[in-house]
């Protein structure tokens, strides 16, 4: 899939799913169909981050789907 333009995430390379229980980071240049970009957004549960670093300072955890390992 490609990095998304439009709001929220502005074609950051992050996007972290701020859902209750979920708090994981994908990477939109690695993203897989699990990662449900889509429905993150479309339920306002997405946060844009340029660095990965940011995200995990923020207490997110990787994708095991994108961000492997």
């Amino acid at each position: 899939m490609a990095r998304r333009l439009a709001r929220p995430l502005y074609g950051v390379k992050y996007c972290a799913n701020t859902a209750s229980g979920k708090k994981q980071v994908h990477d939109l240049d690695n993203e897989k169909t699990q990662c449900q970009i889509d429905e993150i957004v479309a339920s306002g549960q997405a946060k844009p981050y340029n660095y990965l670093a940011d995200a995990y300072n923020a207490g997110y955890d990787n994708c095991r789907w994108c961000l492997a390992g």
